[in-house]
């Protein structure tokens, strides 16, 4: 992806103590996002939340190892659907969203 154009942003809210192959869920998302060739992942960590069970997870308290993680990852419409195929074998529980960005990419050469 260069320059301005559209692309997808994918979101996938998980927990902090979900698992994938032994390491936590949102790391698997994102190495296998970049092993894939996407264009760009980050996860985010929350300090409050609930999700399908509505347990509140809260950063309030000092142990608290169940947060709220949401993953964003971004490229063409086309990689984004072909990696939900792959996240259908990574997610047992969670959450994703879809929705068409605008990409404005700067440079060092366009200053």
């Amino acid at each position: 992806m260069r320059g301005h154009e559209e692309a997808v942003l994918l979101r996938i809210f998980v927990s902090e103590s979900d698992r994938y192959e032994g390491r936590p869920l949102y790391q698997a998302i994102i190495l296998e996002a970049r092993n894939r060739g996407l264009a760009g992942a980050t996860a985010l960590k929350g300090f409050l939340g609930y999700g399908v069970h509505s347990r509140i997870h809260s950063a309030r308290f000092i142990r608290s190892e169940d947060l709220p993680v949401m993953v964003e990852v971004v490229d063409t419409q086309e990689k984004i659907l072909f990696f939900l195929n792959v996240l259908k074998g990574m997610l047992a529980e969670g959450l994703a969203t879809l929705e068409r960005v605008e990409v404005i990419r700067s440079s060092p050469e366009a200053r």
